[in-house]
């Protein structure tokens, strides 16, 4: 035991040492060349996702404190203007883009607003810290400067996978800016599963491993493959492309998705330290008593998705005075926004106009 106790933090500190060299040293030097991509490549890439959004649009980047830059799609509504807007908040890896299904619906009713998140898609891509919260806390603040800048007084935040952590986050903090919170699929607020069984001991080479990939950031396969990351992402992802079939026949969307992860790994380097084992190292449901009770919740997830929705019963049990809806749409997986777009977008709407 003390043997393999011994290698594996042998092996973790040399494993540090050399990807603390690598990553520091000649990584920047050669990556630009080494991925087919640029940040012009990346804007071409998400006009192709927008361009069968048929409802008029403005795009800019909000500038905010440090000379940070967030990247913004404003949608002319013809709804009612005392609606409140709705602020769309993509998941881990995603961007503005992957909403190309559901912006034509919504802003017939909300003035909408969709960000490329701080260190994600278009926006600035600045060093976070590599505290969990004080990584969670840039994000929060970003939204706010974002939101203080654009000069909305309220919002219904709309956030997928990590847009529905940071949205509860963003929630506790500034109550007084949120009328409604609405979750698709979230990410990060059941307390991680301890697996290890006591009488089943990892073996060593699998803890070597562990050890070996964990300062890696979780897309950096996708930058160290190089001009084969496009057809990775096809390969591995073929459902993308279903996705959108609708709207696309060709690769547009895999294309998208590749030039928005293969970018400097800013924001993928602040989910990583806020993450252990993919699980959020400061749990959501555990500051769910935090949200003012006067907050509705809406929770939306795929009837086909992979992530636990069990934890609707735990935030139900822990707003009992509190609107709290759970909506499961059927024939969707975990990007239900894109998997049943037309039941997605009737669901959202129809929640809020409870609330109206």
């Amino acid at each position: 035991m003390a043997s393999d106790v011994g290698a594996h933090s042998l092996l973790r500190s040399v494993w540090f040492y050399v990807y603390r060299s690598v990553r520091w040293c000649w990584i920047p030097s050669w990556l630009p060349s080494w991925c087919p991509t640029s940040q012009r490549q990346l804007q071409i890439a998400e006009d192709k996702m927008l361009r069968y959004v048929g409802s008029a649009f403005s795009k800019q980047h909000i500038s905010i404190s440090n000379g940070n830059l967030l990247w913004t799609l404003s949608f002319n509504s013809k709804a009612e203007k005392n609606k409140t807007p709705m602020v769309l908040l993509h998941g881990f890896g995603g961007g503005v883009g992957i909403w190309a299904q559901n912006l034509d619906a919504l802003c017939q009713h909300h003035p909408v607003f969709a960000l490329d998140m701080l260190g994600f898609g278009q926006s600035s891509r600045p060093i976070f810290p590599a505290d969990a919260q004080e990584a969670e806390d840039q994000f929060v603040e970003s939204i706010e400067e974002w939101r203080a800048q654009v000069g909305l007084e309220s919002m219904v935040l709309l956030g997928h996978n990590l847009g529905g952590y940071l949205a509860v986050s963003y929630s506790i903090k500034y109550p007084g800016r949120v009328k409604h919170i609405i979750l698709a699929e979230p990410w990060g607020f059941p307390t991680r599963l301890d697996t290890e069984e006591a009488d089943r001991p990892i073996p060593v080479w699998i803890k070597a491993l562990g050890a070996m990939f964990t300062p890696f950031n979780p897309l950096a396969g996708l930058r160290l493959v190089g001009p084969l990351g496009p057809y990775l992402v096809q390969i591995l992802r073929p459902d993308f492309k279903k996705k959108f079939f609708s709207m696309f026949s060709d690769n547009t969307v895999p294309d998208y998705i590749y030039h928005l992860n293969v970018q400097s790994p800013s924001g993928e380097t602040a989910f990583k330290n806020m993450t252990v084992c993919g699980w959020a190292k400061r749990p959501m449901l555990q500051r769910m008593d935090q949200l003012q009770a006067k907050i509705p919740l809406t929770i939306i997830y795929g009837s086909r998705s992979s992530i636990d929705s069990t934890q609707v019963f735990t935030i139900k049990e822990m707003r009992p005075h509190s609107h709290v809806e759970v909506i499961t749409i059927r024939g969707a997986g975990h990007y239900v926004y894109a998997d049943q777009p037309e039941d997605f977008n009737h669901q959202v709407l129809q929640a809020c106009d409870k609330l109206e």
